[in-house]
Parts: structure tokens; C-alpha cells; sequence
């Protein structure tokens, strides 16, 4: 199956699955709120988020992985995929074993940290240790998914991990709704991450006969693969500012707030991360794509497919921000109540950082694609400067200062700096004259039609909808109002929007 071929199974797999996951999602939420309570769904935020430090000892090796299988892949030499597989599950399992020891230390501390929490230690350690051991199944069992990702095979991943997933969090509704039993819900947690474990493991079986599951890494395989070993050292440092950056604000929303504001946020976050997800997994088959492409050397293609994929990402990024800026109050509104609305400049700040993720993706997906992450300092500075900035900021203004502090910090240096790195030493070209004219015309191309869009909003639809049907005929006005400035703009401004136009014109041929 070709390249364009796989892209386009990934996109229709994962939209499709996660349309029907993000529609049960909102669903069971609003179930586990009005039955177990917002001090539960609190709970189970910050205790995800103190795991996700847990986890931060594999940052780093599944991309590292990832861009080592593109070229294997690509040559068809099944020894060498062997080989690096094996490598991911020595050092995986090493992960597992770290995360393991620091997750038992860990929950040491929780009767003193949930102190003023109304649950028994017992039923916090049993959530967390349930979530714990579901994290280390991923890096014990089914480890070997990355070759189906790096393959561009994201849809088999895509389609079992959300089945489970969308089964779970019915079962687990039905749960709250009839027994308001919180050690069922959360043991329907491990046990369907057990069953997807068996699933996807039989699975790559049955894609890779020739895979030696059981393979061990040896010492010798270690030496060879002295490059991976590097990447991995500087993806680390790459993904633990990412992670600090995006990854920690339940967790100190609970320090400088409360845990039922972690809840309140909890709700804007979802919907955020739903949105952002969904476009991520849009795009997911296109990451070995880009690596495919960087193999094969055309200078030109690759820089031409560049600017397409950053046109159609900014045009992605526009529609999904001014979508979520001005619908998302009102849909909070119907969909819990009153109580759950959020200031507004936290709106604000969450929707910039939500247009930054998506919009600089390709430079991501291009500097991983070459494998350039020799640059630790920048996510260093990154991280200094968000940790300090959210300390601050957070005392001062609570939520709405902890989400300035990422969108500071995220702009200081994703906007910056990365761009320069990936056109001086990826396309080896003058960022100045090549890259920022360029991208300035988009965000340009962005800026004002969302200008004009906030002008007319206030002259043509007038009202506050108020239940789901209002809600829906005042996105599709809006959504009309959106497409007849932004495609235009981003027609005339976007450099990719032509190139990309024309190869959609010549894939229907």
C-alpha cells in the first residue's frame, strides 16, 4: 500500500473512532460528575498528572525508536527491525521498573498530600496503583505497536486501543449511574488496558509473522545501536519540557487552588485535548510519511510538502480555535451548568496554546523526521522558564496565571527558536528570507479574519444558545461565517494553499 494510501486509511480510521470516542467521552463525564461527585474526577486528574511525572523516565525512547524504524521500514530489512525491537524492549522494560520503584515511593506521601481530600488513603492508592500498573503494561506487553505506527499503521492501533476505551467508559457510566461503586469503576481501568494488551499483542503477530517477539536484546545489540542510545538522551530532555509545559496543570491547579477547581478545569481541558487529539490523530500516519520522504532526499518535495502541511495545519488550528473561543462557554453551560464556567482570559489563554500545538506540528514532525534533537538547552530553558513563571503567576491569579505561564513559555521558544533550527539544519536555508515572510503572511492570514469574524459575531448573531439545538444552529452560523473569511485569507496569504489544492485535485483524478 502506498504512502498517500496508508495516510488516508489512518485519517478515515481515526476520525471515525474518535468522533464515537469523543461523543461517549462527554457522555460518561457528565455522568461521573452528578454521580460520583467533582472531588472524585479531581482525584482522578491529579493522580494522572503525578503519573505522568512517574513516566517521564520513557520520554524520549519511543520517538527515538520511531525514527530509527523509518529506514528499515523503507529498505524492507526485517534483521534490523528485529534488532531495534528487541533494543525497545530492553529499555522498556528498564522504564517499567523505574516507574514501578518511584510509583511505590511515591504513594508513600499520599496521606499527607490528599490530607484534605474526603477518601480513605485506601481508595486513592487503589486508583493510583490501578492506573500505575495499566501505564506498565505498555512497556512489558505491547511495546512492539511502534512498529505498526512507524509502518503507517496507526489505524490498527487506532481501532482496538479506542473499541476498549469506548466499551470501558460505558461500562464504567453504567457503573456511577447504578452502584455509585468507585472501586468498580476504577478496576474496569486495569482490567480493559489488560485485555487491549492481548488484543494488540495477537494482533502484531499476525502483521509480522517474522517478528521474534520474544527476542532479547544483546550487548552487541546495544553497541550497534550507539545512535538510538543519543537520540534518546536528547528526545528526553525534548519531551520533559513538553510534558512540564502541558502536562503538570492539574497538578498545580491543585497545589494553588483546590481539587475541585482541578475538576472545573478538568472540563475545558477535555474538550481541548479532545479537539487536539482528534487532529493529532488525523495526522498520525503522516509523521513515518515525513520520514519516508526525508529518506528519500528530494530537497525540493520536501520543503514543498513543508509549507502544505503548514498551510493545512493553520488552517486546521483557525477553525478549531475560533470554534472552541466562541462556543465553548455556552456548551459547558448546557452540558453541566453555570457552576463549571470559567473566567474568561483562561479561555483565552487556552485557546493560544491550543493554536501554538497545532499550528507548529509540521516544524516537529520535520525536525523528527531528521532526527535533530541535539538542541537540549532550548527545552531547558523552556522548562526553567514555565516552572518559575507558573509558580509566580499561579499565586497571583491562580488558574488563569498557570495558563499564561504556558503560553509564555510555549511562544518564547516553539516559535522562536525551532524554526531557525529546522531551516539551518534541515533544509539548510536562510530563515530569515525563507521562513518567516512566509509564515508571518499566515499568521496574518489568521489574525484577521478572526478580527473581522469577532465584529460581525456581534452585529449578525445575537443571543446565548441555551440548549443543544440552539447551541448546534448557532455553530453551523458561525462555522459559515468562519470558512467565508478564514479559506480566503489563507488562500491568498498561505504559500502551501495553492500546492495543496492542486494535489487534492489530482488525488480525486
Amino acid at each position: 500500500m502506498s504512502r498517500v494510501k496508508h495516510l488516508k486509511k489512518n485519517l478515515k480510521v481515526n476520525l471515525i473512532f474518535y468522533i464515537l470516542y469523543t461523543f461517549v467521552g462527554f457522555f460518561s463525564r457528565k455522568i461521573f460528575l452528578d454521580y460520583l461527585g467533582d472531588e472524585f474526577v479531581g482525584l482522578v486528574g491529579t493522580l494522572q498528572s503525578i503519573l505522568g511525572f512517574l513516566n517521564l523516565a520513557e520520554l524520549g525512547i519511543g520517538t527515538a525508536i520511531g525514527f530509527s524504524l523509518y529506514k528499515p521500514i523503507y529498505d524492507n530489512d526485517r534483521e534490523t527491525l528485529n534488532k531495534i525491537i528487541s533494543l525497545l524492549g530492553f529499555l522498556y522494560r528498564r522504564v517499567a521498573l523505574i516507574t514501578l520503584g518511584l510509583g511505590l515511593i511515591c504513594s508513600l506521601f499520599f496521606g499527607y498530600f490528599f490530607s484534605e481530600t474526603p477518601f480513605s488513603l485506601w481508595l486513592i492508592l487503589y486508583c493510583f496503583y490501578a492506573f500505575l500498573f495499566s501505564s506498565l503494561l505498555g512497556y512489558v506487553v505491547n511495546f512492539h505497536q511502534s512498529l505498526l505506527q512507524a509502518d503507517q499503521k496507526e489505524y490498527l492501533v487506532t481501532s482496538y486501543l479506542h473499541t476498549t476505551n469506548i466499551i470501558r467508559q460505558v461500562l464504567q457510566a453504567a457503573i456511577a449511574y447504578y452502584f455509585k461503586n468507585l472501586y468498580l469503576w476504577i478496576s474496569l481501568e486495569l482490567f480493559f488496558s489488560v485485555v487491549y494488551s492481548v488484543i494488540i499483542r495477537y494482533k502484531i503477530k499476525q502483521e509480522y509473522p517474522w517478528l521474534d517477539i520474544h527476542r532479547k536484546a544483546t550487548p552487541d545489540t546495544l553497541s550497534d545501536f550507539r545512535i538510538i542510545i543519543i537520540k534518546i538522551k536528547q528526545v528526553f530532555v525534548h519531551k520533559i519540557a513538553g510534558f512540564i509545559t502541558y502536562g503538570t496543570d492539574q497538578l498545580l491547579i491543585y497545589v494553588f487552588v483546590n481539587i475541585q477547581s482541578v475538576a472545573f478545569f478538568g472540563n475545558y481541558d477535555l474538550i481541548y485535548k479532545m479537539i487536539q487529539n482528534l487532529v493529532s490523530k488525523s495526522f498520525s500516519g503522516i509523521h513515518a510519511g515525513i520520514g519516508n520522504l526525508i529518506a528519500e532526499d528530494d530537497q525540493k518535495r520536501i520543503e514543498k510538502v513543508f509549507w502544505e502541511m503548514m498551510t493545512l495545519r493553520f488552517i486546521i488550528a483557525g477553525v478549531a480555535a475560533l470554534n472552541l473561543y466562541h462556543l465553548i462557554d455556552s456548551f459547558i453551560l448546557i452540558w453541566l451548568g453555570d457552576k463549571y464556567i470559567l473566567e474568561h482570559d483562561v479561555i483565552l489563554f487556552m485557546t493560544i496554546n491550543f493554536f501554538v500545538v497545532i499550528a507548529r506540528l509540521p516544524i516537529d514532525s520535520f525536525l523528527n523526521g531528521y532526527g535533530f534533537y541535539k538542541d537540549t538547552w532550548a527545552p531547558i530553558v523552556e522548562i526553567v522558564l514555565n516552572l518559575i513563571l507558573s509558580i509566580v503567576l499561579g499565586k497571583i491569579w491562580g488558574i488563569k496565571g498557570i495558563i499564561l505561564a504556558t503560553t509564555i513559555s510555549v511562544s518564547s521558544i516553539l516559535l522562536f527558536w525551532k524554526p531557525f533550527y529546522l531551516y539551518s539544519t534541515g533544509f539548510k536555508k536562510n530563515v530569515l528570507t525563507k521562513f518567516w515572510p512566509h509564515f508571518l503572511k499566515l499568521v496574518l492570514g489568521f489574525l484577521i479574519p478572526a478580527a473581522i469574524l469577532d465584529l460581525l459575531l456581534k452585529s449578525l448573531i445575537k443571543g446565548i444558545p441555551l440548549n443543544y439545538w440552539e447551541w448546534f444552529v448557532y455553530a453551523l452560523k458561525l462555522n459559515v461565517l468562519i470558512f467565508c473569511l478564514l479559506v480566503p485569507f489563507m488562500y491568498f496569504f498561505g504559500r502551501g494553499f495553492k500546492d495543496l489544492l492542486f494535489r487534492l485535485k489530482i488525488r480525486k483524478k
